[in-house]
């Protein structure tokens, strides 16, 4: 329920994504299906926020203005306290090698944009549910 300051409601994803429009709509539909938000449009951000606050997965767009969702996805998979966090990449990258540099740099799955939002809820949830961590 909005303006409920209780403790969070479901299962916390952190979103990094530069794209206004496309934070909103992530944010607003994950919302909407029960997990609890974190956001950024940073790279450098992002690393410290999963430090802080070690959500349940991470949905990263792989452009960002600071530093690449490559070399975060790096420095997350190198800390010992985010390693085991699920992350997701969002990119528009579709060219031949991108989804092996993507997958090389620690992030879980590859997703092209424009994604269907459907398919992402679902992966989302099956990734969140892998827990095994601590």
């Amino acid at each position: 329920m909005s303006g409920d300051t209780s403790a969070p409601s479901g299962p916390t994803i952190l979103i990094v994504e530069d794209s206004e429009l496309n934070l909103k709509l992530l944010n607003d539909i994950l919302e909407y299906h029960g997990y609890t938000i974190l956001a950024t449009s940073l790279g450098e951000a992002a690393v410290e926020l999963a430090l802080r606050h070690k959500p349940d997965s991470i949905l990263l767009d792989i452009q960002l203005p600071d530093i690449s969702g490559l070399e975060a996805a790096r420095r997350l998979k190198a800390e010992e306290q985010t390693r085991a966090i699920p992350i997701i990449a969002l990119t528009a990258f579709a060219m031949q090698g991108d989804e092996a540099k993507v997958l090389a740099s620690g992030c879980d799955v590859y997703v092209a944009k424009p994604f269907n939002i459907a398919e992402l809820i679902n992966m989302i949830a099956r990734y969140t549910r892998q827990e095994g961590r601590s």
